[in-house]
């Protein structure tokens, strides 16, 4: 069996920056697991994990154009702080496989930048995150519809809405919003993984505009 069809199940992957959003099985960052996660390849290899299932380090190397030797590393870096684990009764001893550990995490701005170390290891983590959510919308637009056939083009949406919110009523919607969709999801989660499914992404971003010409204190 392929490295891209491996998972029996379909991968978890949450990440909730800024204020908490409360969700009980959510893994709460602190301050030292985010420091270990504070690398560019660190956050691209627990991406790849998240959209696509187990890989081994090899593999991930191969998508991430980068050397078994270097992902072999930081799977193990990324492991000492459990998000990532190694696929129990699968590989060898040569060749293991990895999975992303199968919780959201969130990033809690309050707690986590404090410090000038804990600020800078939060702006990279989310900053690399935000920038491989980028890349994969701007590689869907670009090649989307050659890749894809017209019923799945047709599924999907990108969709932007402007508004004029309190931070309350700011609050209120992201948070109604993520508890829908966590309540919606839930049901893709933790089953066997049908016939023609691919991996899809969803993503919801809601943030005030910064410079405009109202202010508001």
């Amino acid at each position: 069996m392929d490295e891209e069809s491996s998972t029996a199940k379909v991968p978890d992957r949450t990440h909730r920056a800024g204020a908490r959003v409360p969700r009980t099985d959510d893994r709460h960052v602190d301050l030292s697991s985010l420091k270990a996660l504070a690398h560019p390849l660190r956050v691209r290899i627990l991406e790849e994990l998240s959209r696509f299932g187990p890989l081994t380090a090899s593999g991930l190397g191969e998508r991430l154009g980068e050397s078994s030797g270097a992902t072999s590393y930081h799977l193990r870096q990324l492991a000492k702080h459990d998000f990532v684990q190694e696929v129990e009764g699968k590989g060898s001893a040569r060749e293991r496989w990895w999975r992303r550990t199968p919780v959201g995490i969130t990033l809690d701005s309050n707690e986590l930048v404090g410090t000038p170390a804990g600020r800078e290891a939060y702006d990279l983590v989310n900053r690399e995150f935000h920038r491989t959510q980028e890349d994969a919308l701007a590689t869907f637009l670009a090649r989307g519809a050659d890749e894809f056939s017209g019923a799945w083009m047709s599924a999907g949406t990108v969709s932007t809405s402007n508004l004029r919110m309190t931070a309350d009523e700011l609050t209120a919607l992201t948070s109604g919003v993520t508890a829908l969709l966590d309540e919606t999801i839930s049901a893709y989660r933790d089953r066997e993984v049908p016939p023609g499914a691919r991996p899809v992404q969803l993503q919801f971003n809601a943030f005030p505009l910064v410079g405009s010409q109202e202010q508001a204190s």
